[in-house]
């Protein structure tokens, strides 16, 4: 039977108020089964980059025991046969935890053949920035001392430092930083072969000459044993100290004066 719109329409209302609430067709259907999920779409899973093989730890070197690093310096020291190869052993040298903070190696300035060298503590930040010792207001009064009795580092005399590398915030250097380092100065002097040895500072007179105390042994003549003979040495205050103490000054002009007298002599 086909009906009308109008048929249909009032056929619905009719069932709608008989409570009729679902419409059956040709294919029964189980009501009371459950309702099947949802079809959900495939999700995309992320890629998984391929596994990285694991990163091995980066080996970093010990430090050297400073037993070790003293002989390794000797050794090295030894084997330079000039200021220049002594130089070069020096920049190659890992044994002194200084070298890691520093930005220079100090080595040395003015003439290797003057009658005088002048061995002072360490370099300061001027001296590491430039690399060269004595350049900041230290070495400006070193070179007027000089000057006081006629002597200019370009032609007279040769300097250089107990240690080659400025310890951090120019602290005091170690016992075991001087020990590591000596055998360089050493041979350093040796190689220069100087009239006469000035150990400016404490650090330098104790490590070269083996006093304590700046202000008791400054002004005394000593004798050093450069490798090859017997020279005349002296300690004296250090410029630095100088600055700090202007009235010390009368005491370095003392012992400046005695350096005058000594190179006449020769």
């Amino acid at each position: 039977m086909s009906l009308d719109a109008v048929s249909a329409a009032e056929l619905i209302a009719w069932y709608a108020e008989m409570g009729v609430t679902e419409a059956l067709d040709e294919t029964p259907h189980d009501h009371f089964a459950a309702a099947p999920e949802p079809t959900r779409p495939p999700v995309a899973r992320p890629q998984i980059a391929a596994q990285q093989p694991a990163r091995r730890p980066v080996a970093v070197a010990a430090a050297t025991p400073p037993d070790e690093a003293a002989l390794s310096a000797r050794a090295l020291a030894r084997d330079a046969a000039t200021l220049e190869e002594l130089k070069t052993a020096l920049a190659g040298f890992e044994g002194c935890p200084l070298k890691a903070t520093a930005k220079n190696l100090v080595f040395a300035d003015g003439n290797p053949a003057g009658k005088v060298m002048i061995v002072g503590e360490a370099p300061g930040a001027d001296e590491d920035r430039i690399g060269l010792p004595f350049v900041g207001r230290s070495g400006q009064l070193l070179d007027r001392m000089l000057a006081a009795i006629g002597l200019t580092r370009q032609e007279h005399v040769y300097i250089a430092n107990l240690l080659p590398w400025r310890p951090p915030g120019n602290r005091t250097p170690t016992p075991q930083e001087v020990a590591i380092c000596l055998p360089f100065i050493q041979r350093q002097i040796e190689l220069a072969d100087p009239d006469i040895l000035v150990c400016i500072g404490g650090p330098s007179a104790q490590g070269l000459l083996g006093v304590s105390g700046i202000l008791a042994s400054r002004g005394r003549w000593m004798e050093y044993d450069t490798g090859r003979r017997m020279i005349r040495a002296i300690a004296t205050l250090h410029p630095a100290y100088l600055l700090r103490q202007p009235l010390q000054k009368r005491l370095a002009w003392r012992d400046l004066r005695a350096i005058r007298a000594a190179l006449d002599a020769f």
